[in-house]
């Protein structure tokens, strides 16, 4: 397997927790300057730390999905007051370099539902839970 397909080890996941909860607090808190962010309630559904926890993807949507570009964009641009903010919250040895990104897995979750729902499939499934 190679390093890049490997499992997040047990460090990384507490890691991506604690800069999750933290940032969530951070951004409560904060009243960030940047235009399109005002009115704008972010969603953090995920943080994934590198295996040196030096950098962390953040995984993010707007509330309602609205103008997930424009947002991520936007917080973006934030990101070094957010990773300043983040460092006085946190005990880490090094605070992480944030890049955030739009999480898919709303859409991804809603594509699967409306398969699931689709007719031919529904009878599909139907017929093996009753044989």
């Amino acid at each position: 397997m190679s390093k890049k397909n490997k499992a997040p080890s047990q460090r990384q996941l507490r890691a991506g927790e604690l800069v999750r909860h933290a940032l969530v607090d951070v951004l409560a808190r904060e009243d960030l300057r940047d235009p399109d962010l005002k009115g704008v309630s972010l969603t953090i559904t995920e943080v994934r730390c590198s295996p040196d926890l030096r950098h962390a993807s953040i995984y993010c949507i707007p509330l309602g999905g609205k103008d997930t570009p424009t947002a991520i964009k936007a917080i973006n641009r934030c990101a070094t007051f957010l990773r300043g903010r983040l460092g006085r919250e946190i005990e880490m040895k090094f605070t992480p370099k944030l890049v955030f990104e739009a999480d898919g897995s709303f859409d991804e979750a809603s594509h699967i539902s409306a398969l699931l729902h689709q007719p031919d499939v529904a009878r599909d499934l139907s017929s093996d839970e009753s044989g």
